[in-house]
């Protein structure tokens, strides 16, 4: 039987539309993988082109980002806020993720040094490669979280 996951938003501190990936369908002690359907109503989405491959290295930081909140609510704390502060290698093999493509995001841990991280990223369709890069993660202390900030913003 597959494990269950809680839904993603719920491992996010971001307010939508930019929760990004649909679901977490894997989880390791050193990786999370994540999946989404290119939809026409995506962030970044381009008609008659879908989303342009560069768009995965937000899908990697997300998938980055439900690890380490995924690993909070195990934990039984807040989900916080954490920063994308660079990429290394990005490698896309596609100009576009058309519409309809469902693909894996999956984030493995290179490094884990108090706030900061190093995650391997690959995105697949099927058994293809798409994209894959290595991201740097900053997660500072404190219950910050973007959907609280937004809503006291529109509140």
């Amino acid at each position: 039987m597959a494990a269950a996951f809680p839904p993603i938003a719920e491992l996010l501190p971001h307010a939508p539309p930019m929760v990004m990936l649909d679901a977490v369908i894997g989880h390791t002690a050193e990786s999370l993988t994540a999946g989404l359907t290119i939809r026409a109503d995506a962030p970044f989405f381009v008609p008659d082109s879908g989303v342009p491959c560069h768009a995965g290295i937000e899908y990697m930081a997300q998938a980055c980002g439900a690890f380490a909140g995924l690993e909070a609510h195990l934990a039984g704390k807040p989900v916080r806020l954490g920063f994308l502060l660079g990429t290394r290698r990005y490698q896309g093999f596609v100009a576009w993720l058309p519409e309809g493509w469902h693909v894996t995001v999956t984030a493995t841990v290179v490094l884990r040094e108090g706030p900061m991280g190093v995650f391997d990223c690959r995105i697949r369709h099927g058994e293809d490669d798409v994209a894959m890069a290595q991201l740097t993660l900053y997660q500072p202390d404190g219950p910050t979280d973007a959907r609280a900030d937004h809503e006291a913003d529109v509140g």
